[in-house]
This record gives C-alpha cells, structure tokens and sequence, in this order.
C-alpha cells in the first residue's frame, strides 16, 4: 500500500509541476505579445524602418539571416528582435563569436564532443552551441571568420539539420533558425576562395544591412535620449536631457 500512496504522491507533484509550467508559458507568451521586440530597436530614419519592415515579414519563417554592418552598429540587437518576434521566442536564444574563439576550440563549442575525443575532453562530452539552441535561435557573430572545415559543417547542417559531435558517430538532428552577422564583404572572400559560395548562399536568404549612424543621424537624438535614460536609472539619479 505504501507504495501506491507514494506513486500517487509523485503523479500529483508531477501533475502539479505540469501545470504550473503552463501558466508560466501562457504569461511569458501574453509578455511577449504585450512588448513588440522591434519597439526596442531605437530609430526612425528610413533605413531602420526598412529593416524592422523587414524583420517582422520574414521573423515568423525559418529561413536564415544574415546581418551585415560595421563594427558597433548593434548587430545583435537586430539578431534579439529577430528571435523574440519569431515563433521561437519561448525558446533559447544562444551566441557565439566565431572570432573570439580559436577554430581548434570552435568547431567543439559549436557541436559539442564525446568523451575523450581529445586530450583533456570531460569524461562525459559536452553539448555544443548547437543543441543548447535546438528549438530556438543560435546567433553566429563574425561568421566570416569561421575556417574553412567549419564552413563544410555549418552547411551540411542548413542543408540536412542534422550533425555529429567532435570525436562521434551519431548522427543529431536539431531544429533551429540560425542567424549570422559579419563587418565584412563577405563576397570577395567567396571570390578568393576564402569562404564558400554555397554557404554564402544558405546564410544570406535574408540580408539585412545595418547603416553606421553617419547614413542616419535622425537616430541620434532618440539613441541619445535612451541611454541618457538608462544611464540615470541604473545610477539612481534624474534622467538628464539634451
């Protein structure tokens, strides 16, 4: 009998655990219907209305981003809107700077390795970027520094969504939109030889090109004014004007 009793003890904690998971997933959904993500893009100029226009046309589909600017345009900001006006906006957002980490390192922080697939691997493998995405959005930023190897399984994994870890056979599937950023021409690259045409391709479906505020200085009162207000309120003092 004591057995039964604890079953029905465990069902119910299960049961109750369930629900509550559903209320959280239904506020967390009525949030994100309330905050349009593109409102938190700052800019008014023509170009940002284009490229939020174009965001929230193409945000619900699967296809690839990829979002191209000068260093220090708010590349990832775009990248967020991006995620959080999708379907997948429940589920992970994951980054990774693809030049910010040697391309020995890269290709096992992106996919992942089984135990012992190289010298000082954790005994029981680590899931990469990829899974941690899976169901979500996984941002590549400086995608053109990505080696040519890398490229090769970047693409087999946007044409077959599908791919092994470092030092495995298995083959994993996974489901995730994948949107990629550079601060460079990627096409002469393609010319020299330096990145693959074909992935060019795959990750350049949607392009969205972000101006430096230069081409759009109408932006920089309303930047001015957002910072100037967050500034005040991290610091516990008056917001300033200008």
């Amino acid at each position: 009998m004591g057995n039964i009793f604890e079953v029905t003890r465990l069902y119910e904690e299960l049961e109750h655990i369930r629900l509550e998971n559903q209320k959280y997933k239904a506020e967390l959904e009525a949030l994100r219907n309330s905050i349009k993500p593109l409102d938190r893009v700052i800019g008014k100029s023509c170009t940002i209305r284009e490229v939020k226009q174009t965001i929230s046309d193409y945000a619900d589909s699967n296809l690839t981003f990829l979002i191209t600017g000068e260093t220090g345009v708010g590349k990832e900001v775009f990248a967020r809107a991006i995620h959080q006006s999708s379907g997948r906006s429940l589920q992970s957002y994951v980054k990774i700077n693809c030049a910010a980490i040697p391309g020995t390192l890269l290709e096992s922080e992106l996919f992942g390795y089984v135990g012992g697939a190289f010298t000082g691997a954790r005994k029981g493998g680590m899931i990469g970027k990829m899974e941690l995405a899976k169901g979500g959005t996984l941002f590549l930023d400086e995608v053109g520094e990505l080696t040519p190897e890398l490229q090769v399984k970047l693409l087999r994994v946007l044409q077959e969504r599908r791919f092994e870890r470092v030092g495995g056979s298995e083959e994993i599937e996974v489901d995730i939109r994948i949107v990629a950023a550079t601060n460079k021409d990627l096409m002469p690259l393609v010319q020299a030889g330096t990145f693959r045409e074909d992935l060019y391709y795959r990750l350049n479906v949607v392009h969205i090109p972000i101006p430096p505020l230069r081409e759009r200085r109408e932006d920089i009162p309303l930047l001015v004014a957002h910072f100037a207000e967050k500034a005040a309120k991290e610091n516990g003092i008056p917001p300033k004007t200008f």
